[in-house]
């Protein structure tokens, strides 16, 4: 039986250096305009990893693009898919509702205000305290590492890192050099048996 399993980005935390330049190449590579210098970077920066970083160690934080996805799983309007072996969120039905980022396991799920062209879109309303008067209120909706999907590029994050910390990880690739090395290693004990 075959099984397809999605890819994901994962961070080596002992070469990472907290540059957080995956974070900037991931904002752009989603932004409605690429920026050319760092003049040019739309504001707000609206990245889809996270660095987390103490003394100690610093990591991006990214979606694992589950085959279970729990915030698929969770979802009460269907707005997170998994197509072509990526855990995508239809930000169009996204409600914005927050229980996708309880579910993730990894908190790689997170609630983001929606802007076009710079500026907020204030597309929901709540009734004021008095219940006359309706108050707008700023969209927002879940947002999480897309493998940079659609972009034609591939991950953005793994492109820049300076260090090379970040990698994409391609589950059949990592099991075939899993089953290599293993058997390389029965190889070298079968040699030392006594005869």
């Amino acid at each position: 039986m075959s099984v397809s399993l999605n890819n994901f980005v994962i961070a080596d935390s002992s070469k990472c250096i907290g540059c957080r330049l995956c974070e900037v190449a991931c904002a752009d590579a989603h932004a409605d305009t690429h920026a050319n210098t760092v003049g040019m970077i739309e504001t707000p920066v609206q990245p889809r990893l996270y660095m987390v970083r103490n003394d100690k160690v610093a990591s991006p934080v990214q979606c694992r693009h589950c085959e279970d996805a729990p915030c698929a799983n969770v979802c009460p309007v269907d707005a997170i898919q998994i197509v072509d072996g990526s855990v995508i969120v239809n930000e169009d039905v996204c409600m914005g509702c927050k229980t996708c980022m309880v579910a993730c396991p990894f908190g790689a799920m997170e609630l983001m205000p929606v802007f076009k062209k710079g500026e907020p879109v204030m597309q929901r309303t709540l009734k004021s305290n008095d219940g006359e008067k309706t108050v707008p209120c700023q969209s927002y909706v879940a947002r999480k590492c897309d493998m940079c999907r659609g972009t034609g590029h591939g991950p953005a994050c793994v492109d820049v890192c300076p260090r090379e910390a970040l990698q994409i990880v391609r589950p059949v690739d990592l099991r075939a050099r899993r089953n290599y090395e293993a058997a390389l290693s029965m190889l070298s004990a079968i040699r030392y048996l006594p005869a």
